[in-house]
């Protein structure tokens, strides 16, 4: 259980690690330079004692050039103006100040060829601090790293808990492992929480939806059994002529809400048992739909052509794609104006065409385009839906002439 918000904690975290930083690097540096201060005070000592009792004060004034020490002779003589010099070289670090004398200036030097320290205990030196500042910021990224984790522990925590759960395969109690209760009341338990309501929602709508399709399954299709069997019954009864048409439109009419009925609970499942795994052929299923739909062409002047250039297997649910190439040439039987022209299945190796001519006038010299599904019957949009559920492609290609239903795989 967490007390402050996440937003909270993470500034706090970041202000913990600036300020143990910045205190450590504060002592760092008021140690550097105490300890410079005290090396130099300690090199003039051991300076004073190897030469006692010759000792002379440093720095030293001058009134005169010619009793500047020799390298500055040269220098002083050029007439510098007021202010502090520094020769590396010699060694000499020089203030040129104004003097009531001759020449109207006096010369402060300090000589540092005795206190300063040799390159090689320079090298020392820049190694230790090297080695200081360097441990400095591997504590200090360990720290920020353990704070700043810390901090976001709760966000990791719950990523984890999710990408636990199977999304493709949901069970009703998958919600549970969330335990949202744990992650306080900050962002982290509002996000939790969500997520723990929506997961037992979805949860809840695929019981529901096994329920109805399992349900809808027999009571759907119960009348419709029996519906059946009694046009079986009075198929064998002598009937008038109107009546056999009567009973064709009534045999028909069952069909196509048993189709109907097929294809909604087929769209409807969230699973279905594997099927959308299955290998089938594709041509035995296109004469089917071209047979079970001819009773559109009653009356009509429509030829049917099937072309079967390839003979192709396909992956998926073989239900699924009976529906959709019953509703492509259903369709194609509807639209074909003018009760005449000819009617094209043509099977490849990765797609089906099936086209309509939609004028007397059709010839190979216009160019399809890709429209949409609206327009050309309810079956279409279902048809897309199937296809995006089983990974197929599904287009309508249309100019002045003529429709063309594409589904690819």
């Amino acid at each position: 259980m967490y007390r402050h918000s996440l937003r909270k904690r993470v500034a706090i975290a970041f202000a913990v690690c600036v300020a143990v930083l910045s205190v450590v690097w504060g002592f760092a540096f008021f140690a550097a330079i105490k300890l410079s201060e005290d090396r130099v005070v300690t090199q003039q000592l051991e300076h004073a004692a190897e030469i006692y009792p010759a000792v002379t004060i440093n720095p030293r004034g001058y009134d005169e050039v010619d009793s500047l020490p020799e390298k500055l002779r040269d220098w002083a003589r050029t007439d510098p103006a007021e202010g502090t010099y520094e020769f590396t070289a010699e060694e000499f670090h020089v203030a040129v100040i104004p003097a009531g004398n001759e020449q109207g200036r006096a010369f402060v030097v300090f000589d540092v060829a005795e206190i300063e320290a040799e390159s090689s205990e320079d090298w020392w030196w820049l190694l230790v601090i090297t080695g200081v500042v360097g441990t400095l910021g591997v504590l200090g990224f360990g720290l920020g790293l353990m704070v700043i984790r810390k901090a976001v522990a709760p966000v990791v925590e719950l990523a984890d808990v999710v990408a636990s759960i199977d999304l493709e395969h949901l069970s009703a109690g998958d919600h549970k492992r969330i335990e949202s209760n744990r992650f306080g009341d900050d962002e982290v338990g509002m996000l939790a929480e969500t997520i723990e309501k929506t997961l037992e929602r979805i949860s809840a709508f695929i019981v529901r939806e096994r329920y109805f399709t399992g349900s809808a399954s027999h009571e759907l299709r119960t009348p419709l059994t029996v519906i059946t069997g009694a046009l079986e019954l009075l198929e064998q009864s002598d009937l008038s002529p109107a009546d056999e048409k009567v009973l064709a439109r009534l045999r028909r009419a069952t069909h196509e809400m048993r189709t109907t009925i097929d294809m909604f609970l087929c769209l409807a499942r969230e699973t279905d048992d594997g099927l959308y795994e299955e290998q089938f052929s594709v041509m035995p299923m296109v004469s089917q739909a071209v047979e079970q739909q001819r009773y559109l062409l009653n009356g009509k002047f429509i030829d049917v052509e099937i072309d079967a250039l390839a003979e192709p297997i396909v992956c998926g649910h073989p239900q699924a794609f009976s529906i959709a190439i019953n509703n492509l040439v259903r369709n194609a039987f509807e639209h074909t104006l003018d009760e005449q022209g000819l009617v094209t299945v043509r099977v490849k190796d990765n797609e089906l065409l099936v086209t309509n001519q939609i004028s007397s006038e059709a010839d190979e010299r216009h160019t399809p385009i890709e429209t949409s599904s609206q327009g050309y019957g309810l079956g279409l949009g279902i048809v897309q839906r199937m296809c995006e559920r089983n990974g197929w492609s599904f287009s309508l290609l249309t100019d002045e002439k003529r429709v063309i239903a594409r589904l690819s795989w």
